[in-house]
């Protein structure tokens, strides 16, 4: 059988939207980040599309209170360093231990609410096309603001590491796990304290004295200009509203949401949850993210998570897989994300999700949240293609 036919977008028109985007400072949560809200849904109006910008309540950074704990780890480790057993430094150092792993795997956030200070405010942009009543439901995701930077996300090692040894890189199956070290600080502290060692309570001090110094420089840091994470998916966003504007796609509703606040951890798409859950059935409902499309080889996660792996729904991605293959896209499978995105959060309420990302050829995401990750630097093949993957899985869910 003969696929749908689907729409290719050119380079030209991915740069139309990418490039001015990329020039605003879209920290999460800042000025920047509402006029790009603003500019995407009026670009999306203009394809047809029903679109919105909603406001929702969102904290700023994830470096706040996270670099707290860690602060608190050093200190604990610092102020018994000529003790024994310390019960009350254990229990500081196990208390960062939990508030990390917490915030950061889109749970309580605890840490979050009481170290935070006040709430500021993300702009999700939510358009829809098609029919409202259609028995099916796709959203398709992708985020607008952009990422901090900080020395940590430096390449320089990663890359030497992986031309050097070529067969680690061909073996490995997930990205190495940033947050781990920043857990490791606060764990060593706590174990020290706890059987009177001091030589793993000093190792935990300055792990976690180090951890807190790399927050502290993310959270003081402008945004990086986010052309590949994420204005990428946005382009995608726009693409398809364009496409389904000339060929609309019966029997099914396409909701285009582009989230506010992912570089804090998730926060616009918790606020969509909140607003927008209650009315998606969960038997008639799949969810599609887009994230850092244009790094030359699309990847579609088979499962994710910063502390502990939660994989995808294994059918859709067959399916997925199965429809990029027919309209001549390489989609790689058997890949894990140590990274956080925006499609955790509809798979851990039910849904079926998939999430799409990209890499390249040494399994890296060239600039992430660096100052280079600039319209030039971008794979506008990947994206386009990530374009026509998309549009593919909506006119199938719209046929079966």
């Amino acid at each position: 059988m003969t696929p749908p036919q689907v729409r290719r977008p050119t380079d030209a028109e991915l740069r139309k939207v990418i490039e001015p985007l990329a020039l605003l400072d879209r920290l999460p949560t800042s000025p920047g980040e509402h006029e790009a809200a603003e500019r995407i849904a009026e670009r999306l109006a203009e394809a047809g599309a029903r679109a919105v910008v909603e406001r929702e309540p969102a904290y700023p950074s994830y470096a706040r209170p996270i670099g707290a704990l860690t602060a608190a780890a050093t200190a604990a480790g610092l102020l018994t360093a000529r003790r024994g057993r310390s019960l009350l430094g254990a229990a500081v150092g196990a208390l960062a231990v939990a508030g990390i792993a917490d915030d950061i795997s889109y749970r309580r956030q605890y840490a979050r609410r009481l170290l935070s200070g006040h709430r500021r405010t993300a702009a999700n942009v939510v358009a829809t096309v098609g029919d409202d009543d259609a028995p099916r439901t796709l959203v398709v995701m992708a985020h607008h603001d952009a990422a901090p930077t900080g020395a940590v996300f430096d390449q320089r090692l990663a890359r030497h590491l992986a031309r050097r040894y070529p067969a680690m890189v061909d073996r490995a199956t997930e990205n190495p796990p940033m947050w781990w070290p920043v857990l490791a600080g606060p764990a060593l502290v706590a174990a020290g304290c706890a059987a009177g060692s001091r030589g793993l309570r000093r190792a935990g001090t300055v792990l976690s004295a180090v951890t807190t110094a790399a927050l502290t420089q993310i959270g003081r840091s402008t945004a990086v200009p986010g052309a590949n994470d994420n204005l990428t998916a946005v382009a995608v966003l726009v693409a398809l509203a364009d496409t389904f504007r000339e060929r609309p796609v019966p029997g099914l509703r396409v909701i285009l949401f582009s989230a506010g606040a992912e570089e804090a951890l998730q926060e616009g798409v918790r606020g969509f949850a909140h607003r927008h859950f209650p009315e998606l059935p969960l038997d008639t409902t799949w969810f599609l993210n887009l994230d850092t499309l244009g790094s030359g080889n699309l990847v579609l996660l088979d499962a994710e998570g910063p502390v502990t792996m939660e994989d995808y729904d294994a059918a859709f991605g067959d399916q997925i897989t199965a429809l990029a293959a027919d309209h001549g896209v390489r989609l790689l499978r058997g890949l894990r994300s140590r990274s956080s995105t925006d499609g955790v959060v509809p798979m851990r309420h039910g849904y079926r999700t998939a999430t799409i990302v990209s890499i390249d050829d040494d399994k890296l995401i060239p600039h992430y949240h660096l100052h280079t990750d600039l319209p030039e630097h971008v794979d506008f093949t990947s994206v386009a293609d990530a374009a026509v993957v998309a549009e593919a899985v909506a006119r199938d869910l719209a046929a079966t």
